[in-house]
């Protein structure tokens, strides 16, 4: 089985982390959430010999996807999406990129994915869990090989996503987090949209709007 590793580069204003997934043998690379500064993302994967295969998008607000067009027309990279999210990442309102100074983002992901699913891409194992609330279409990544979640908006440090924008939902959001991510092991490394890494057991046990 390859050995996989994962990396962050911080991006954009509102410091998101657009996290690589890599497998060390092939330097095959998945993307999760280039939300911005498409050029040092992918100068970020060049520096490393990283090969990006596919883009996978834990949401489709604006700072977690306006790295994305640029980043599939280098790589060639397919992007996923859940196909809940599907209306919020073609919408330029409810994705929220209309509201700010940059271009306005319509997006069409090219595999739409459901909860439960698992893929491999570029033959690295995920598991894919349905997580609304921050948006109705949220999705979390489960690693298995490398007991690791990339969680996107849905679970931070300490912290939940806000589910105050068009289709959120607090308690949609809570019980996500409780009956799907809650669930996996305690060890599970927690790899958020914004800020420091944590793990599940740290928030089973500390996390205020949760426990």
């Amino acid at each position: 089985m390859a050995e996989l590793k994962t990396a962050k580069i911080t991006v954009g204003d509102l410091g998101e982390n657009c996290w690589f997934l890599v497998r060390e043998d092939t330097k095959e690379a998945l993307v999760f959430d280039p939300g911005d500064q498409a050029e040092d993302i992918l100068a970020y994967a060049e520096k490393n010999g990283w090969k990006i295969r596919a883009i996978l998008l834990t949401h489709g607000h604006v700072d977690h996807i306006g790295a994305v067009e640029a980043v599939k027309a280098a790589s060639g990279a397919p992007v996923y999406a859940l196909r809940e999210e599907a209306e919020l990442l073609a919408d330029t309102k409810k994705n929220l990129s209309a509201f700010l100074f940059g271009p306005r983002i319509s997006l069409t992901a090219d595999e739409l994915l459901r909860d439960g699913q698992k893929i491999a891409p570029a033959g690295i194992g995920l598991v894919v869990y349905h997580t609304p609330g921050h948006t109705p279409g949220g999705a979390c990544y489960y690693c298995p090989q490398i007991g690791c979640l990339f969680s996107g908006d849905t679970l931070f440090q300490g912290s939940v996503g806000r589910s105050d924008f068009p289709g959120g939902s607090a308690s949609a959001l809570v019980r996500a987090v409780k009956e799907k991510l809650f669930l996996l092991p305690d060890d599970t490394r927690v790899c958020p949209g914004h800020g420091g890494d944590t793990t599940i057991g740290e928030e089973k046990q500390y996390n205020p709007f949760v426990v």
